[in-house]
């Protein structure tokens, strides 16, 4: 078992009620699509398309459905981002600029900053991020994220990926990384991320972007209202060496091969002994939890279903438009999930409900993504030079985003 698993499993064995509220979510869900169903119209090798109504407790929802074949050599995913941690674009414009054959929307993301007057929202999605191959951010303290609240067991840790063997899979991506200096190590504590932990140091690249990094100094481990650090120190590290250092996080490009250093307390009292020309090193990696296979790329979200089961303490309340991704066949299939934001199927599917569709449509694991005016799925039509949305979004238009999940297909 692995400690994804067991992690699930505890958490699983703590819900006394989850056989009679399964049974319950079972009987809202009798007309959903059933496993297969999906198969749609061919959008390019491997890839087809697929649209149904769904019966669900609130009212009827509407779902636009990617299946995805990994066993076709032709076919691969990656990341759709707008070429930096800390930046939004539509779904659209980023598969159309990437070339992706179709794709849904990813991470939920910091969207706002009303209880932080004056400090600029980054746009920077809340979990890890590999885009081919490499690894773009880490994730944010649980108290940060934005979005509902996580199930019993999970985390900001958690992802969906595809492996550099081909096959999707869930995990928990965790920070490795530490700062050398000639009078010792430090750890690192956050890698390009909105939110850095109290009392830590975090490194930021030219992936993070030009958006201010102040944001990364707001807030705390479990409050993410909480007021700014007034406690920070940066320190700019280029070629092995302190080139700059600053009272206050900055903003603006980071140049290539420079690592800006912020830090907030703690982390900022131990920058302030840093001088210029000393010669400073940061590592950084991104780990793991169970598999020791490399992701090609990887987001987060939160998971739903494990081995064909939901997870315990799932919400049933709540209805809203919602996206997800499943996996099926040992990682070779996907099914991508994106709810219609029409006015008439606006009410929706809980979280528990996503994971009875998903199981439904053939998925032995499943993971949610972000929702509401976010839920978005694109498609291009054989021969077309662009994707067009193929759901309504619940804003009436597509709502700019972090990242997403992009299905490319070689002609």
């Amino acid at each position: 078992m692995t400690v994804r698993q067991k992690r699930f499993a505890a958490a699983r064995a703590a819900a006394t009620l989850l056989t009679a509220f399964g049974a319950l979510a079972g009987a809202a869900l009798a007309g959903a699509a059933p496993a297969g169903a999906a198969q749609g119209t061919p959008l390019a090798p491997g890839v087809a398309y697929d649209e149904f109504d769904i019966p669900a407790a609130k009212g009827t929802a509407h779902a636009h459905v990617l299946t995805v074949d990994l066993r076709n050599p032709r076919v691969h995913l990656d990341l759709l981002y707008p070429g930096a941690s800390a930046a939004r674009a539509t779904v659209s414009q980023q598969a159309t600029a990437q070339g992706a054959v179709a794709g849904v929307n990813g991470d939920f993301f910091n969207i706002s900053e009303t209880q932080h007057p004056g400090v600029a929202a980054t746009g920077s999605s809340v979990g890890p991020v590999i885009a081919s191959g490499l690894a773009l951010k880490a994730a944010v303290p649980n108290g940060q994220r934005f979005g509902p609240a996580l199930p019993p067991g999970t985390s900001t840790e958690d992802v969906f990926g595809v492996g550099t063997d081909r096959r999707a899979r869930l995990d928990g991506l965790s920070l490795d990384g530490s700062i050398a200096t000639p009078e010792g190590s430090l750890p690192l504590g956050g890698l390009n991320q909105y939110a850095l932990p109290v009392g830590s140091i975090g490194a930021f690249t030219s992936k993070w972007g030009s958006v201010s990094r102040v944001r990364a100094t707001c807030g705390t481990d479990t409050d993410r209202a909480a007021p700014c650090s007034t406690d920070t120190y940066e320190v700019a590290v280029r070629d092995g060496k302190v080139v700059s250092t600053a009272d206050t996080p900055g903003s603006g490009p980071i140049a290539e091969g420079t690592t800006v250093l912020v830090g907030r307390e703690a982390g900022a009292q131990q920058l302030r002994k840093f001088f210029t020309g000393e010669a400073v090193s940061v590592r950084h990696r991104l780990v793991a939890a169970s598999s020791r296979i490399p992701y090609r790329f990887a987001l987060g979200g939160y998971p739903v279903l494990d081995d064909g089961q939901p997870l315990p303490g799932l919400d049933d309340r709540a209805s809203a438009v919602r996206t997800a991704v499943g996996i099926a066949d040992g990682g070779r299939r996907l099914v991508l999930l994106a709810l219609d934001g029409a006015p008439e199927y606006r009410t929706g599917l809980t979280i528990a409900e996503v994971a009875s569709v998903m199981r439904d449509l053939g998925s032995a694991d499943a993971f949610s993504l972000d929702g509401g005016g976010s839920s978005t799925l694109v498609a291009r039509e054989p021969g077309a030079a662009t994707v067009s949305v193929r759901n309504h979004p619940s804003d009436g238009r597509e709502r700019p985003v972090p990242n997403g999940i992009g299905v490319f297909s070689a002609p």
